[in-house]
């Protein structure tokens, strides 16, 4: 849960806004050009800080403020991230405006709104969530990548994938993932619930595929990193599970690479981009 909050539930303490238009928001967007989702104090380049400064431009100058279901780390992908953003009410917007003039003022930069739909004052990209699913890629062979260069984690070694699914199986479940959480992450329990880990291959790529309510920071690069270990036969299947069960991140796998990461769906009870 985030904060101690029961699934789909909003802060008791937050009110509706006044004076704005909430609109939910899906993002697509190549993390490669951008420092991580979260607007940096140095001003280097966010998927947030490049939203709301095109958001600013449809409201001639007034700020617009945003929030996501998922902060992604630089170099981490996106197919289904989700946000909403407060627009003043008194400018009349549709759908597609939103969309459209978001992505137009976006440019150069590698992020698109993929749906726009309004919703209610209290709905929160965030506090509303309950589920979010992420995929990572490996290309398993000996020849680098060219097409995928960047989006991809390079593995020349051969994995046995049906190793590493059945080392994934000890991950399921409601644990603490001391041991797969960054040095740096300020979630206040460890404690998460993991739904899903399937790892399949699909030809020379090996692709991981988790969901969860949430995810503690890095947590999902450092099963991927552990995995792998058991893939390429330095680990074994047991050994996943005793490294879970010492709840010491010295006790983990490697932390692997950004650039295989994708957040490729953020669920909610209702969906606001279903009409």
């Amino acid at each position: 849960m985030i904060g101690g909050l029961p699934p789909g539930v909003v802060p008791p303490h937050a009110e509706a806004p006044k004076n704005i238009r909430r609109w939910a928001v899906r993002i697509e967007y190549d993390g490669r050009g951008f420092v991580g989702w979260q607007r940096q104090a140095t001003g280097l380049v966010s998927v947030q800080s490049v939203l709301e400064a095109a958001a600013t431009r449809l409201t001639g100058g007034r700020p617009v403020s945003s929030i996501t279901a998922g902060r992604t780390d630089s170099g981490v992908h996106a197919t289904g991230q989700v946000a909403h953003l407060d627009f003043p009410d008194d400018i009349p917007l549709s759908s597609s405006a939103v969309r459209d003039a978001l992505n137009y003022h976006m440019k150069p930069h590698l992020v698109a709104i993929l749906i726009a739909r309004p919703v209610l004052p209290t709905w929160s990209a965030r506090f509303s969530a309950i589920r979010r699913s992420y995929r990572y890629r490996i290309l398993n062979r000996p020849a680098r990548p060219t097409l995928d260069e960047g989006r991809v984690w390079h593995v020349r070694q051969p994995l046995d994938v049906e190793l590493m699914q059945k080392a994934a199986q000890c991950l399921l479940g409601r644990h603490d993932f001391t041991t797969f959480r960054a040095s740096a992450c300020q979630a206040r329990s460890p404690v998460r619930t993991l739904d899903r880990l399937d790892i399949h291959r699909e030809g020379d790529e090996i692709v991981l595929v988790t969901e969860a309510r949430a995810f503690l920071h890095h947590q999902v690069r450092n099963m991927t990193g552990t995995l792998k270990m058991v893939g390429e036969g330095s680990w074994s299947v047991e050994r996943v599970a005793q490294a879970l069960a010492a709840c010491d991140r010295r006790a983990g796998g490697p932390t692997a690479p950004s650039e295989g990461l994708y957040l490729t769906g953020v669920g909610y009870n209702e969906d606001p981009f279903i009409k």
